[in-house]
């Protein structure tokens, strides 16, 4: 692979709403940080590399950026980052970002928000990227509870045009079902990579068939989830990285992208040597033994 020269276009294509991304995007989230995402003590990021490292991204082709208004760091903010870097925004870049979850100014986590008040997160949002509208507002959950109170609520700003598109993240199939009764959804965008279930393939199949983008998080980091990318691989994962001569993080996003073409993958990284390597990994062809030996691995930490 020829991480120089390869642009997210390799990865293919998914229309996104009425959008058309390129399948390998960007995730926000370790923006703001060095180490662990949301960490009170994580040293933050030197904001021109910050910088740097947005408009690489879209040099290389990305046009699928997810961010979210509760990713920031003592002195950095994903959202003012993005608008720094990247306004006025290209025609062609979506945006998605998720509402639910919130910070308070320490970086402590509040309750989820009420359907009352996800009308302010919607705002603080679009504030702080200097927008009229969001492209895509995932609503974000813990729990299996109703969501349609909330995704109602979502629904009545999309009327208002606050919000172009909906989708919803770490939710189950009910939670689907629910919102689709409601207004259209886009994606869903949950957690998946190397050693997911059966039960989370055949939620991310459902999605393919219903024309629903499924966009998987912690595809590389894994169990290391907000600390970055896993160390606890497999023999097998770095037998099949020995023989494609790529690291094992690129193995797991690989993996990630032979899933499905609705699959949207966003490795986050603060770093441009990453970025190039997330990004050649659309170039990475897994052959059938490839894929069988890391179908196998339905086990914590593969």
């Amino acid at each position: 692979m020829t991480s120089q020269t390869t642009t997210a276009a390799a990865s293919g294509t998914w229309t996104l709403g009425d959008r058309t991304v390129n399948r390998i995007g960007f995730g926000a989230m370790r923006l703001t940080q060095h180490g662990e995402a949301f960490a009170a003590d994580a040293e933050p990021r030197d904001r021109d590399q910050a910088i740097s490292v947005l408009r690489r991204a879209l040099d290389l082709g990305v046009n699928h950026i997810d961010t979210a208004a509760f990713y920031f760091s003592r002195l950095r903010s994903a959202n003012e980052l993005i608008s720094r870097a990247l306004a006025p925004y290209p025609e062609d870049l979506v945006i998605t970002t998720k509402v639910g979850p919130g910070r308070d100014v320490s970086g402590e986590w509040l309750p989820h928000a009420t359907p009352e008040q996800l009308r302010g997160q919607v705002e603080e949002n679009l504030r702080h990227l200097g927008r009229d509208h969001l492209d895509v507002v995932n609503l974000r959950i813990v729990g299996t509870d109703s969501i349609a109170e909330r995704f109602g609520a979502l629904a009545d700003l999309r009327a208002a045009g606050l919000i172009r598109h909906l989708g919803l993240s770490n939710v189950r199939p009910h939670h689907l079902a629910e919102a689709q009764a409601i207004a259209p959804v886009v994606c869903v965008q949950n957690m998946y990579g190397i050693g997911a279930s059966p039960e989370q393939k055949e939620f991310l199949d459902v999605c393919g068939e219903r024309g629903i983008a499924f966009v998987p998080f912690y595809s590389i980091a894994g169990t290391g989830r907000t600390a970055g990318a896993t160390t606890d691989h497999s023999r097998e994962v770095h037998a099949i990285a020995r023989t494609h001569g790529v690291s094992t993080a690129q193995i797991r996003l690989a993996w990630t992208l032979h899933q499905g073409r609705h699959v949207l993958p966003i490795p986050g990284t603060g770093d441009l040597d990453h970025l190039a390597q997330n990004i050649a990994v659309g170039t990475l062809r897994l052959s059938r033994d490839d894929l069988a030996v890391l179908d196998s691995l339905h086990h914590e930490g593969a």
